[in-house]
Parts: structure tokens; C-alpha cells; sequence
């Protein structure tokens, strides 16, 4: 696990809990039950700090981080889509976005990457589409500096939904993606609800990191557009059960990790 995958992991996963913050040591403790040296911790931080993702704050003398309003926004919505039970229902209507190109290679990259985060598919030339409409999608893009047209409706041809899906997606490649992942879920009665915290969050953590992943390759495509036997159906079923079975020792973990890195506050003498 790379050390800024399992700080945005930690903020996004247990620190609304604690009002986003945590200090430096607590996210250096929760990080390296993770596998992630100190050292990667305190430079994912900081690029994160960098990026407007955290900012510096320190409570009760402790020196720490909090989650900036733009981080909490976009942790809340990638949590919404982590657990959510499965896809809405669907009008039916394609969101179809044009982006204007310019810049260098790198930029265009960068576009490209966050699109297809969003849910966005490569179309055409210059064209992105997605069964939904991304409530990011113009803040993202104004921020990289790229102009861009959208709209919503339903296309014309010969194509039905689910042969344009099959076009847009690697269906089979995502489908064995998700087969792959079930393997690496514990079996019913695997007895998670007893594991010791200091065993459950890194556990939980992995999986959900695992399962995170995800969002850059399935947008939560529509029951319409999919395969019958879709397999990603029972596996986000098991994935949600399990992450269920080991949130309470996980955040037992979190919560003495928070509590132990700061220090206590006595009566004036």
C-alpha cells in the first residue's frame, strides 16, 4: 500500500469521526500498522498539505492535520460511492462531455486520469461519456485549466446501451477483476467480529483500499447496460458485510491512536 493511499484511506475512512484531524503521530502509528514507513507518512503528508488536501492544526498542543472543506467534499463523495449498495436507477440518457485540448501532453494526462475517476469512458476524440453526471466534473476540470461542453441524452444508431457499454468498458477484464477480489475476501464465519482492533484496521483498511480501487474502473454502471451474472453484484454484497463485520474494532484502533498521540490536557496550576 503507498503511504498517500493509506493517509487519504485513514482521513477519508475514520477521521470524519474525529472531526477530520488527527495528529502526526497517530497517522504515523495508523499508517505503519499498514506496512508504510514513517518516513513515506510524513512525505505523503506533506505533498498532501501541498496539494490542498490537509492543512496544519494542532489541538490541545498536539500538531496535526486536518482535511481541507475541498478534501472533505471529495472524501465524502468517493465514500458514497465505496459503500453504496449499488448503482441508482437510470433514465436511460448518456452524459456526454467534450473537453477543449490544449497544453502539454501531461496536462491532457491528468485530464484523462481524472475523467475516468468521475466515471467518464473515452468516446471519441476529445469525447467522454458516463451513464451519470458527475457533480465534480466542473470543478476538476476548471481546475486543471480545461474548457470543456456537456450535455445529457440518448444516442442514435444502430448501438444498443449495453453493445455501447461493451464498447466503452473492458467488461470481461472488470468482471475478472471483481472474481479476483472475492477470492481475497474472508468466508462467511470467518469470525471478524473477534479479531483484535490491532488486527481488524489493517485488515479492513487493505480490503477497502482494494475495493477503492474500483472507482477508476467501473463507474457503477447501470443494470441495464451489464452482462447477466454481472459479478460485481455479490462481491460488493460480501465487501460491504465484511467491512461492517470489522468497523468497530477498526475504529477502536483509530479512536486509541488519536487519543494516545495527544497529549493530556491537566487543570492549571
Amino acid at each position: 500500500m503507498h503511504a498517500r493511499s493509506a493517509v487519504v484511506d485513514l482521513y477519508g475512512d475514520h477521521l470524519r469521526e474525529h472531526g477530520w484531524w488527527a495528529p502526526v503521530a497517530g497517522v504515523v502509528r495508523l499508517t505503519q500498522a499498514c506496512g508504510v514507513t514513517p518516513a513515506a507518512t510524513r512525505t505523503a503528508v506533506s505533498r498532501l498539505v501541498r496539494e490542498g488536501w490537509l492543512a496544519p492544526r494542532a489541538v490541545d498542543g498536539a500538531r496535526g492535520y486536518a482535511a481541507t472543506a475541498l478534501a472533505q467534499d471529495r472524501l465524502r463523495r468517493a465514500h458514497g460511492r465505496i459503500y453504496a449498495t449499488g448503482p441508482p436507477a437510470w433514465d436511460g440518457r448518456w452524459h456526454v462531455v467534450v473537453v477543449e485540448h490544449h497544453g502539454d501532453r501531461r496536462r491532457r494526462d491528468q485530464v484523462a486520469a481524472s475523467l475516468g475517476y468521475l466515471g467518464y469512458a473515452h468516446l471519441a476524440a476529445a469525447t467522454w461519456v458516463s451513464p451519470w453526471s458527475s457533480p465534480e466534473l466542473g470543478a476538476v476540470l476548471e481546475a486543471q485549466g480545461a474548457g470543456w461542453t456537456a450535455w445529457r441524452g440518448r444516442p442514435e444508431g444502430s448501438r444498443s446501451p449495453a453493445e455501447l457499454a461493451g464498447r466503452l468498458w473492458d467488461l470481461p477484464g472488470l468482471a475478472t477483476a471483481y472474481e479476483d477480489f472475492a477470492r481475497a475476501l474472508p468466508p462467511p464465519g470467518a469470525g471478524l467480529a473477534d479479531l483484535a482492533p490491532e488486527t481488524a484496521y489493517p485488515l479492513r483498511t487493505r480490503l477497502v483500499h482494494e475495493w477503492r480501487k474500483f472507482l477508476f474502473r467501473d463507474p457503477g454502471l447501470p443494470e441495464e447496460v451489464l452482462p447477466s451474472g454481472w459479478p460485481a453484484t455479490t462481491v460488493r454484497a460480501r465487501l460491504l458485510s465484511v467491512a461492517a463485520e470489522l468497523a468497530p474494532a477498526a475504529s477502536t484502533f483509530v479512536g486509541g491512536a488519536v487519543r494516545t498521540a495527544r497529549p493530556r490536557v491537566g487543570p492549571a496550576a
